[in-house]
C-alpha cells in the first residue's frame, strides 16, 4: 500500500534557509580569522510580548557563555573544551564538537539593552527580547485664524 505525503515547499524552503544560515554563520569566526568547528542549533519563536531565541549548548559551563547586544545585533559566543580523559589512550570515534563558536542574530529595530534577558538551564540558553513598543497615532491641533481644530488620526491595519 502506498503512503501519500503532503509536499510543503515553503517548509522545505525555510529548512534550507536555516541550514544555509547555520553553514554561512559557521564559516568565519569574529573577524574572519579562522573556521569554527561547530555552530549550535537555534529555535526562535514569538509570543505577544517578546521574541525568544533558544540555543542548545550542552556541556558548556555558564561562565564560558557570553551574550552581547550591540547596534541591534545579538551575539552569542561560547567555548566547549575537549575532555582529555582517555582510557588506555584509545579513541575510536570523535563526534562531539568542541572549540569556540560565535553566532550573531539581528534583532527587531528599536530594541534596547533593558529589553533583553537570558537564562541558562539544562544545556539550553534562552534569550528573551521584549518587542519594542510600536508608535501610536496621536492628535494634532491645527491653528486656523487663531482658533485650534483637533484632527484625530486612526491607525489602519493592512
Amino acid at each position: 500500500m502506498a503512503t501519500l505525503v503532503r509536499w510543503e515547499p515553503f517548509r522545505e524552503l525555510a529548512a534550507l534557509h536555516n541550514e544555509m544560515s547555520r553553514f554561512m554563520n559557521g564559516l568565519l569566526e569574529g573577524n574572519g580569522q579562522a573556521t569554527q568547528s561547530w555552530v549550535p542549533t537555534a529555535d526562535v519563536w514569538e509570543t505577544e510580548d517578546e521574541v525568544v531565541y533558544a540555543f542548545d549548548l550542552p556541556g558548556i559551563p555558564e561562565d564560558k557563555i557570553s551574550v552581547e547586544l550591540e547596534d541591534g545585533a545579538l551575539t552569542i559566543t561560547a567555548r566547549r573544551e575537549r575532555e582529555h580523559k582517555v582510557e588506555d589512550g584509545k579513541y575510536f570515534r570523535f563526534e562531539r564538537r568542541f572549540g569556540t563558536f560565535s553566532r550573531t542574530i539581528g534583532l527587531p529595530q528599536g530594541v534596547d539593552e533593558d529589553a533583553v534577558s537570558a537564562n541558562y538551564a539544562n544545556g539550553v540558553l534562552e534569550v528573551h527580547v521584549r518587542k519594542p513598543e510600536q508608535p501610536k497615532p496621536r492628535k494634532i491641533e491645527i491653528g486656523v485664524g487663531g482658533a485650534h481644530k483637533t484632527i484625530e488620526g486612526k491607525a489602519e491595519k493592512k
